[in-house]
């Protein structure tokens, strides 16, 4: 940890030489939760954390900039837990601590292009809720606001006009101890953008590794309109010619998003259909209720009351198997940098009742 933390200290101060343009910005979350278990869950826990994202960016005069983001994190009681075995964190007397480096890379930028190298995100598709495209950086549903994780990667971005973009790009394998080269990725993806339309076309290959001998294949499309409504459909298929791949590489979603009072209440459903090796089963292979799901619905909808207060209601639905996990949010701006969140969710199907879990934050923006 010790290594680490100099390491981070280290780039910082790199940065503060190569420029005198630093600019540090981050937030700092501080959150207690409360979890009444049923079943073979605890019937009474807890979790107290300390979370701080901390952002900075130096210039390279006109043409490039380096960018990082640390996590720092004290944790006890359920948030304590769950670092353990993530080899990032230490235990103390009453709490864990942990230090991880989430972003750092440098972009170079010309007139029509831009290169990127290190630890960076590569988004991907326009999907709002499963993410059916972006792959590099699985989402979690019930977790909207964590920043998606990074991956070491080269980027090159070519802007030929406007309204296009061609972007090419290589990646580590997602396995940092892997044999060299093996399952690494590479791939292109194409963006065109309209008025009130957008489509992104990508392909990805992954070189062999243990279960695909000859590597892995994805490709995908993704498109918006903004019409009437916000409409989007989001495909990405997996083929892996060892495993036989057939409809089960297919992660296919499709949703929409309406307003009304002008723009005081919003509306937002998707459907997801997970295929069993396709690219959203890594954080999908199991429902919120420990279960095998191919179909899942989210429906949610946010009401502003004013500038500073909003509620959020939203079911995620599992149809094999008939389960559901509500989630209720409420987010109040307490002063101008810092607001006040308060979230439960409460998994349940036919049978079983899960439990609640309820968490009460308070989050500082600098």
């Amino acid at each position: 940890m010790r290594k680490l933390l100099f390491i981070c200290m280290l780039i910082i101060f790199i940065c503060v030489n190569l420029s005198a343009q630093l600019t540090v910005s981050g937030v700092l979350d501080s959150t207690v939760s409360l979890n009444a278990g049923a079943g073979n869950a605890p019937e009474f826990s807890y979790g107290v954390e300390e979370f701080a994202n901390i952002r900075f960016q130096s210039k390279l005069r006109d043409n490039g900039a380096v960018y990082g983001a640390v996590n720092l994190i004290a944790a006890s009681g359920d948030y304590a837990r769950n670092l353990e075995g993530t080899g990032i964190s230490i235990g103390g007397d009453n709490f864990a601590a942990a230090i991880e480096l989430e972003r750092l890379y440098f972009r170079l930028s010309g007139e029509y292009t831009n290169f990127d190298f290190g630890l960076m995100r590569i988004p991907f598709g326009f999907g709002q809720v499963w993410g059916s495209s972006d792959f590099l950086n699985p989402r979690n549903p019930l977790k909207p606001d964590a920043r998606p994780r990074a991956v070491l990667s080269a980027v090159f971005s070519w802007y030929p006009v406007d309204e296009i973009k061609l972007l090419l790009f290589l990646a580590s394998s997602r396995d940092a101890l892997a044999n060299e080269g093996d399952g690494s990725l590479a791939g292109l993806s194409f963006d065109k953008h309209w008025d009130k339309a957008s489509v992104q076309a990508l392909y990805s290959f992954e070189t062999p590794k243990a279960g695909s001998d000859l590597g892995i294949h994805r490709a995908g499309l993704s498109v918006k309109a903004d019409v009437e409504a916000g409409l989007y459909i989001d495909a990405l298929y997996t083929y892996n010619h060892q495993a036989e791949t057939r409809l089960d590489g297919l992660s296919f979603s499709a949703g929409a998003d309406y307003s009304f009072l002008d723009g005081n209440l919003i509306i937002l459903a998707e459907y997801l259909y997970n295929g069993e090796n396709s690219s959203t089963a890594f954080d999908l292979e199991k429902n919120p209720l420990g279960l095998p799901s191919r179909h899942c619905l989210y429906a949610g909808l946010t009401f502003r009351f004013n500038d500073f207060t909003n509620l959020s209601a939203a079911l995620i639905f599992s149809y094999d198997n008939i389960s559901y996990t509500p989630v209720l949010t409420f987010n109040h701006e307490l002063f101008q940098g810092a607001s006040l969140v308060i979230t439960a969710q409460a998994p349940f199907d036919n049978d079983s009742f899960y439990g609640v879990f309820c968490a009460a934050k308070v989050r500082l923006r600098f």
